[in-house]
């Protein structure tokens, strides 16, 4: 069981970082731009590439909960089973964000076509999916998976499986992001300063507790009771 969860301690911890990773990578800024109509297809290569690092989130996202689900459903089953919904949830959410975005690459391409003749109908259109997707991206998809990391941290907390510094700042993160994203819904603020200092915390707390899992693993002690 030790060999197990330290197995599971460690590729958690790297779906952690390559969920991080992916999603840096997943950013297109041609798409928030102004000129996103004329530029999207001349940088088509950036939005597919961006397209492909967002569709590996699917694998983090979705692939922590379900891998952590064996060792955290013997703590609280209820919270386990919450945590692989969310996660899978968000999984679903972050592809509906791709279909966005290459509606808009195949816009951008329609309007090369076109010009400047039915500007104010791709301005119009274009703007709707710009902001489904922010909708989805900062709003559907991040609510899902912090929600899942939320009650991760939870249970963490009453297993003492990480220590439980690492488990309170990962619900007091958890809290801010739901916070920010919630701001973002009711558009009190927008992809800014504020919203990023919102997510800073929980975005530090997943790359110290995946460095942490990756290295020290579990506590064996607590590993031990939660599997008696």
């Amino acid at each position: 069981m030790r060999n197990s969860g330290r197995r599971s301690a460690v590729i958690t911890g790297v779906l952690l970082i390559a969920g991080i990773v992916a999603g840096i990578f997943s950013i297109v800024p041609v798409i928030d731009g102004a000129d996103y109509l004329v530029e999207a297809y001349a940088t088509e290569n950036q939005v597919l590439l961006g397209a492909f690092f967002q569709l590996l989130m699917v694998v983090s996202y979705v692939g922590i909960p379900i891998l952590m689900y064996p060792i955290l459903s013997k703590i609280n089953k209820g919270l386990a089973l919450g945590s692989v919904a969310f996660g899978i949830i968000a999984g679903a959410f972050i592809i509906i964000g791709v279909i966005i975005l290459l509606l808009l690459l195949t816009l951008s391409h329609e309007f090369t076509k076109v010009g400047t003749l039915e500007i104010s109908y791709f301005q119009t259109l274009g703007g709707l999916l710009q902001a489904g997707r922010d909708l989805v991206n900062h709003v559907a998809t991040t609510l899902a998976f912090v929600l899942a990391m939320f009650l991760f941290n939870c249970l963490f907390y009453q297993t003492k499986l990480v220590p439980r510094w690492l488990s309170v700042w990962g619900l007091i993160g958890s809290t801010m992001s739901i916070s920010a994203s919630l701001l973002f819904m009711i558009r009190f603020i927008g992809l800014d300063a504020a919203y990023m200092m919102l997510n800073i915390a929980i975005a530090f707390q997943q790359m110290v507790l995946a460095i942490w899992l990756i290295v020290k693993g579990f506590n064996r002690a607590e590993q031990d009771s939660v599997s008696n």
